[in-house]
């Protein structure tokens, strides 16, 4: 099972297992790391981060990334670099699962994963309490998840 890559103290949300291995408590809010794997097809709808610059390290799988209408695919070995305030979203491609660390500065976003997990919301039937809690971590949905063109 993929949750058993990342060990104690990871939790699931929205079908993808995630484990903070630096919390923006830790680092006084100036960063945060966490350690996700998501199945294929994984992908959260489209967003903005108001506050945070946000990259991604593939360790496994490949990812395609929508950002502001382009799109580009990573793999094994290479990152992926989101500024904040642009739209963007990603997808899990083909048939494996995808284990990737995806980085925040500063930190804060490690927070908002760690309190979807812990209350249990699902998309999209929690969509207005998870709009709630993406307010209070400057996060703000836009659109759909990634789909085929």
């Amino acid at each position: 099972m993929p949750y058993r890559v990342l060990g104690e103290g990871a939790f699931e949300w929205i079908g993808a297992w995630y484990k903070t291995i630096l919390s923006s408590e830790d680092t006084e809010g100036d960063i945060s790391v966490v350690d996700c794997v998501s199945p294929p097809g994984f992908g959260p709808p489209r967003h903005i981060h108001h506050s945070q610059d946000e990259t991604f390290v593939i360790l496994t799988g490949r990812i395609e990334f929508w950002l502001e209408g382009a799109r580009f695919m990573r793999g094994p070995g290479e990152t992926a670099y989101i500024p904040k305030g642009r739209e963007h979203t990603f997808r899990i491609a083909g048939e494996e699962w995808s284990r990737h660390f995806v980085t925040a500065t500063p930190g804060g976003l490690d927070a908002f994963f760690e309190e979807m997990g812990r209350q249990g919301l699902g998309l999209p039937h929690d969509m207005e309490r998870i709009v709630e809690s993406a307010r209070r971590h400057a996060l703000e949905f836009t659109g759909p998840p990634l789909e085929d063109e």
